[in-house]
């Protein structure tokens, strides 16, 4: 069947319906997303945020907003699996494009993130973020705090990532425990999904390691989350290596022993009784990937949000 149109995030007239650009073609906006920076309209905004600089093994998440873009080519034009509809019929959905950062101050990167953040935040449409390395999270954290007050955090990681620091360090292994001393999160909403590392500790938030989410269903899984997190305003927070290297191998700081993408896309899938107010997907380092396979899980599990966010407004 021939296609209809081509360069869709340019050439689109409105925020809504399906792209029908080539697979292997036309200009590689997040599922061919319009590209804008006007937030009129938009119900959620696809963020790039380019950074890699607080990684503390392989860099490359820097290149991570690109690769997801590119591997979302793949969902266009059908009806989106495993949420059997359109997801763009009338969920408006921008690509804004990237976080414009100094790569030789890294000082004002935090403050320049949530900056920004909190002006989209304030059109009242949906952040979804594409990292970079998960120290971005922090800032983004910071400005859907300012919005909805202490939140509750659904992450699912290989790491903990509670490691103490002076609040000034600019790293991606400490951001929880900070925000935690600070109150933008409520660890007793809060919950770590995939743990695989040892950190001194949890700061009061419910952990299901690796080996729990092994022995569990996807069901069972999503369940713990939603009992945990309540009615509580949600972010979650999606670190690529939660997944096992046979599934991420594209990332800093791989872990054996995950889970598999098929059962944390079910885990995800099941989330729609959460009150999500905000959500990433980081740590996806194309340079150590094969195939894109790596690329196609962060894709997928951002697609997943829009997803829950389309049938929620459907409802």
């Amino acid at each position: 069947m021939p296609s209809n149109s081509i360069d869709n995030a340019f050439t689109a007239r409105g925020l809504t319906g399906a792209a029908s650009d080539p697979t292997y073609a036309g200009a590689l906006s997040f599922m061919r997303r319009k590209f804008t920076k006007s937030l009129k309209g938009a119900d959620a905004v696809v963020w790039g945020i380019p950074f890699d600089a607080a990684v503390s093994n392989r860099p490359g998440a820097r290149f991570g907003p690109q690769a997801i873009r590119r591997a979302s080519a793949i969902f266009d034009n059908d009806p989106q699996y495993p949420f059997d509809a359109d997801l763009f019929e009338a969920l408006a959905v921008i690509d804004y494009g990237d976080c414009l950062l100094d790569y030789g101050n890294h000082q004002k990167t935090p403050a320049t993130i949530e900056r920004e953040a909190a002006k989209i935040l304030k059109s009242d449409a949906f952040l979804l973020s594409l990292g970079g390395d998960h120290f971005v999270t922090w800032p983004l954290l910071k400005a859907h705090a300012a919005k909805h007050g202490p939140l509750a955090l659904v992450q699912f990681d290989a790491h903990q990532d509670t490691w103490y620091d002076d609040g000034k360090r600019i790293d991606h292994g400490s951001f929880v425990g900070r925000a935690v001393r600070d109150g933008v999160i409520d660890p007793a909403a809060s919950i770590q999904v995939g743990i695989r590392t040892h950190a001194p500790g949890d700061c009061g938030i419910a952990i299901l390691h690796g080996h729990d989410v092994e022995e569990m269903k996807a069901g069972e899984i999503a369940e713990a989350i939603m009992a945990r997190v309540g009615d509580r305003p949600a972010y979650v927070t999606f670190d690529i290596d939660c997944l096992d290297p046979a599934y991420a191998p594209g990332t800093g700081t791989p872990v054996a022993g995950g889970p598999s993408s098929a059962r944390m896309l079910s885990v995800l899938r099941q989330l729609g009784a959460l009150d999500i107010v905000g959500a990433d997907v980081v740590e996806v380092a194309p340079a150590y990937d094969h195939a894109d396979i790596t690329a196609i899980a962060g894709a997928t599990i951002a697609m997943h949000y829009l997803g829950l966010l389309a049938a929620r407004k459907r409802r």
